[in-house]
């Protein structure tokens, strides 16, 4: 998580600037919704490699201990290895990944809501500490967590 840049608005004939750091700590988002109701779960750590992804996937078998759970999956490198592998055997068949063909981030309904995290919380923002954008992070999904309805309204599902 990093300010986005992106097109803004500012006085005829001067460039907005955008403060950033020069080389800016890092955390990543790793994250899962709901379709049906519209919670999401996320993740945020100073990586994002295999060990993160099988973790995200404990924490939904954790989440949902009797449910089969389907898990809309794109190509990443970081989704094979043996610790997935490990956490899939593990699910006794309650984890279903649905892969998605390459290059086709509108399928995936989590990147609709990265999409809006990026518009609410990080556009053209620069946070004074790493801490600062992850209570952002934490905070833009604990709201949209207390009214599910906005999540599924954003990433094109009914609730039920």
């Amino acid at each position: 998580m990093a300010p986005d840049l992106a097109a803004d608005v500012g006085p005829k004939g001067q460039q907005v600037m955008i403060p950033t750091p020069m080389q800016p700590a890092r955390r990543y988002g790793l994250g899962a919704v709901d379709w049906h109701s519209g919670q999401t779960v996320v993740l945020t750590r100073p990586h994002k490699r295999r060990r993160e992804v099988a973790e995200l996937l404990g924490t939904l078998l954790t989440k949902h201990p009797t449910e089969t759970i389907y898990v809309a999956w794109d190509n990443a490198s970081t989704h094979e290895d043996d610790e997935v592998e490990a956490v899939l055997r593990g699910a006794a068949g309650r984890l279903v990944l649905l892969y998605l063909p390459t290059y086709s981030p509108w399928l995936n309904p989590i990147e609709m809501l990265w999409r809006q995290f990026r518009r609410e919380v990080t556009h053209c923002e620069l946070f004074a500490s790493i801490d600062a954008l992850v209570e952002a992070a934490r905070a833009f999904f604990e709201r949209y967590n207390r009214k599910p309805g906005g999540v599924c309204s954003i990433i094109g599902a009914h609730p039920t």
